[in-house]
């Protein structure tokens, strides 16, 4: 590529993009911890007006690189710890995490009973009297949130004290402890989305911004469908790869 089309190729990209590469570099130059300085300060700094410097910060803020505190400004934290792992094996978060030496927690927590829709019906061939339990929760690494997870199984999958509220791990742990039914296989769909509403709030991140999203069927040996779930990663928490053979 020629300087001048190299030269045309930095006038196409959208402004945030070039400050963010300038913000990256002022992220790495300081320790973690210090504050940066106000927003209009930094924006004149960078020649830049306060709207493009907001879109390039919150770049920074979705990889948990900067914490933005309304009145008290905006600080450099440690880099992330980032799970990493194959998309071979089916494990829950909590033993990902714990492999790597990282604590995770439960945030915001639901857990209702219904029943099932038309096309969970058509689906998962789940019976119209069969009480379902829905799950939802938010992992929290280092008291940020990293990911949502919403779990829809039949509730005779699960113990007394979860359907009382008092859950706290993992849905797949609970289900891979029991004798009875065993597990067999997750096939899993994988996309980027746009966070919605529900779900840039339980992350706390703005709504459309991008997210890796899984959707999964756990079915038993027998082909029964136990467990739906849908998954919502931060990009900048998981790294997820596959070894690919040819045929």
């Amino acid at each position: 590529m020629s300087r001048m089309e190299i030269r045309e190729e930095t006038k196409r990209r959208p402004l945030y993009e070039s400050t963010a590469e300038t913000l990256s570099e002022i992220l790495e130059s300081v320790e973690p911890g210090t504050y940066l300085p106000s927003e209009p300060k930094l924006a004149r700094s960078l020649g830049v007006s306060r709207a493009t410097l907001r879109e390039a910060m919150r770049i920074f803020e979705r990889r948990g690189r900067i914490v933005r505190r309304q009145g008290v400004g905006t600080y450099v934290t440690q880099l992330p710890h980032v799970i990493d792992t194959g998309l071979e094996t089916l494990e829950s978060i909590e033993r990902l995490a714990d492999r790597i030496g990282l604590k995770v927690e439960t945030g915001d927590l639901e857990i209702r009973e219904r029943t099932a829709t038309e096309e969970e019906l058509q689906r998962f061939r789940w019976g119209n009297e069969l009480p379902l339990i829905e799950i939802s929760r938010v992992i929290l690494t280092e008291g940020r949130p990293v990911a949502f997870l919403i779990d829809i199984l039949p509730e005779k999958y699960l113990p007394v004290d979860i359907k009382a509220g008092e859950f706290r791990g993992s849905v797949l742990e609970v289900l891979l402890q029991r004798d009875e039914p065993e597990i067999w296989q997750s096939p899993t769909d994988i996309t980027a989305v746009s966070a919605s509403p529900e779900v840039a709030r339980h992350l706390k991140i703005q709504r459309g911004d991008a997210l890796l999203f899984f959707e999964a069927q756990l079915y038993s040996k027998d082909g029964e469908v136990i467990d739906h779930t849908y998954s919502y990663f931060l990009p900048g928490t998981f790294r997820f790869h596959i070894n690919r053979r040819l045929p």
